[in-house]
């Protein structure tokens, strides 16, 4: 097999334009789940999937990989890790979900602000990768923002440590998995559809569901959880293939970033001095990891 061709320039900027466009969206998501604030955390998400399936398997169909999708359905090695890793990206919308719609956006912005150094922890204590004295030190420092929220509110931040252990846990799944991006998604979610459509039947039987029940406008938001899911995931996969790792994780603070704005700017979220420090500590890591990744790129370049 041929190795891929190199980016040409125009390539390589539209794959950063469609990464940050990405990153930006997933940033303002905030906005459209509050929009359905009124409806349970939980039958939100079994909407997401059951939703998002029809747009995933319409695309693993048109990039003909559906017979990836059912080879990896039939083999019982696979679904394992799979359904685990499952597991915890929908634990990580679930949490997700009900932190924006009970007022902690800000603190949902923090999980993904710690999202990379839970990855550099997770390298080196379960992947027993060596990690550079700068990677200790922001490790080190991230976890003194956390200390000091602790300190503010009397107890962690358990949406922001929640979301990072979550998302940080599924990205080692799938660093691990022999399937690309799109297919997986797509075995994930279809191994969760019997719980999401159980999910929705009772709560629909039960009388407490929202399909039937709510206005055309809220109808429309439910409906359109699978294409608010799928845009940001296909604009980040094009952008992927196209732009440098460093590149891509640089850009991956944009998305946290554009919620805290919107925590603190929209939702008048309070984002007092004690918190501020917090951030400050993690922010530093954050800088202090970026520098040493790009530090470290350059000298494997030259």
């Amino acid at each position: 097999m041929s190795a891929p061709a190199t980016p040409s320039g125009p390539e390589i900027r539209a794959g950063a334009l469609a990464a940050a466009g990405a990153y930006f969206l997933w940033g303002l998501v905030p906005l459209y789940w509050k929009q359905l604030g009124g409806i349970d955390a939980v039958e939100l998400i079994a909407h997401r999937l059951v939703w998002s399936l029809f747009v995933l398997l319409a695309l693993t169909a048109w990039q003909g990989h559906l017979g990836v999708v059912w080879a990896a359905l039939r083999t019982g090695r696979a679904l394992g890790p799979h359904l685990l890793s499952a597991v915890l990206l929908t634990g990580n919308w679930l949490v997700y979900v009900w932190g924006v719609n009970t007022g902690h956006v800000i603190e949902t912005s923090l999980g993904y602000f710690l999202v990379p150094l839970v990855n550099v922890a997770a390298g080196r204590f379960i992947l027993q990768e060596r990690l550079r004295r700068a990677q200790w030190v922001a490790i080190a420092s991230a976890a003194a923002g956390v200390a000091v929220m602790m300190a503010q509110v009397g107890r962690p931040p358990w949406i922001a440590l929640a979301l990072a252990a979550t998302w940080g846990g599924y990205g080692l799944l799938r660093k691990q998995s022999p399937l690309d991006a799109l297919p997986a998604l797509t075995l994930e979610t279809l191994l969760f559809l019997p719980l999401a459509a159980a999910v929705l039947g009772w709560g629909w039987v039960a009388g407490h569901g929202a399909l039937g029940r709510v206005d055309g406008a809220t109808h429309l938001l439910l409906l359109s959880a699978g294409v608010i899911t799928t845009i940001p995931l296909l604009l980040f996969g094009y952008g992927a293939r196209r732009i440098r790792l460093s590149t891509l994780g640089l850009l991956q603070y944009l998305a946290p970033s554009v919620q805290l704005v919107i925590g603190v700017w929209v939702y008048r979220e309070p984002f007092a001095r004690e918190r501020a420090l917090g951030f400050g500590f993690i922010w530093a890591a954050l800088a202090l990891y970026t520098a040493d990744n790009l530090l470290a790129a350059r000298r494997a370049r030259a």
